[in-house]
């Protein structure tokens, strides 16, 4: 992102435009983790200088990945569709033309990902589910196949005949927000449902005279999701409801300029807020239960003083084996470096093993002479 802060802060409004378009369409990868290449870059500038087209990017980018057809990749690479949906993004928010249609939505998708998953540009017809961070692996309920089609017909006749004059500012973020909200749980497409709808939101949002390629979607993209996913999760029995508080904070930013802090971890079903003394106090055994803290838990099991992010990684790691590092990186709050050189240290003290490979496996907290 800061190969584009000093055109972004030029006052030549047309490399400041382009360099917002592409903070919004690289940042937008993050939602599903993905990291688009130093080539990307490197012809994302050229285009902001004026050196090349949007087409252009993309002709360079499909000629770059036709000659890298024998490069070693694993199985977790997705470098070439972080290139390519980056630049069709670019292209797409470049353009100034939209229509109000479940059409032009599913034409997004097929412009995003054509050639990259077969269905682009299909209504799935399977039902699905996402194990969610946020959700500490549960899923949304999506809307079920058969009624995907008319269920986003509804939902965008209701928005078209919405009347926003006479309504508060405030008010019309919060419709806006739920709109979008309620077409990302259709779940339209089998992937790439939030890159689509995301792109779709900024392009709708332009309607309204909003200038929305800024910080919001370049920079907590990753956010943005798991404020979707907050908006439509219940789980009564664990006292957990559905809230769009989260999603308004995102929106209000976006549109209102308001300032709120997006932290991730504030999303995660099983946060509390330490700032708050009453809800600390309140919550101050479970607390320290999950996470060791202000206790030392496994550092008197291995007669060893951890400190206490490490209590708080051995005890999610107890929770859950399967957990990886980016994901404890963002229900902790610290840096997946961090946790990494923590794992490596812990396995160094015999405290902890690795069982099976690095993409499948899970971890072992290994038992002490007291626990056998």
């Amino acid at each position: 992102m800061i190969d584009f802060e000093e055109y972004i802060r030029q006052t030549e409004p047309g490399k400041k435009e382009k360099g917002f378009i592409w903070q919004t369409a690289i940042g937008l990868q993050q939602v599903d983790g993905l990291k688009p290449s130093a080539y990307l870059i490197q012809t994302a500038i050229q285009n902001i200088e004026g050196d090349i087209t949007f087409e252009e990017v993309k002709n360079r980018i499909d000629a770059y990945y036709k000659t890298q057809v024998n490069r070693q990749i694993d199985g977790n690479d997705r470098t070439e569709e972080a290139d390519k949906v980056s630049a069709r993004i670019a292209e797409i928010l470049s353009e100034k033309t939209f229509s109000f249609t479940p059409l032009e939505y599913i034409n997004i998708h097929r412009r995003l990902f054509f050639g990259i998953y077969k269905f682009a540009g299909k209504i799935r017809d399977y039902n699905t589910t996402k194990a969610e961070w946020a959700l500490d692996g549960e899923t949304v309920y999506y809307s079920s196949a058969p009624l995907v089609k008319e269920t986003l017909k509804y939902d965008f006749k209701e928005e078209k005949n919405f009347i926003y004059k006479g309504v508060t500012k405030q008010e019309r973020v919060e419709h806006i927000a739920r709109f979008i909200s309620g077409v990302w749980q259709i779940h339209a497409f089998g992937e790439g449902n939030t890159r689509t709808t995301a792109v779709f939101a900024i392009k709708y949002l332009r309607t309204f005279g909003f200038n929305v390629e800024n910080e919001p979607f370049a920079q907590h993209s990753w956010y943005f999701r798991n404020a979707l996913v907050r908006a439509n999760y219940n789980n009564h029995a664990k006292n957990i409801y559905a809230t769009t508080k989260y999603l308004n904070r995102f929106f209000e930013n976006l549109l209102l300029d308001e300032k709120h802090i997006l932290k991730n971890r504030e999303l995660h079903i099983h946060f509390v807020p330490t700032d708050n003394v009453g809800i600390k106090q309140k919550n101050d055994n479970e607390n320290n239960e999950k996470f060791g803290v202000n206790s030392n838990k496994f550092g008197v099991k291995f007669g060893v003083r951890f400190g206490v992010n490490q209590e708080k990684i051995l005890s999610l790691i107890e929770n859950k084996p399967t957990i990886t590092a980016n994901e404890m990186a963002k229900l902790l709050g610290i840096s997946e470096r961090a946790i990494e050189k923590n794992l490596a240290r812990f396995k160094e003290q015999n405290v902890l093993v690795r069982i099976g490979s690095d993409k499948t496996g899970s971890w072992k907290i290994l038992i002490t002479e007291d626990d056998k």
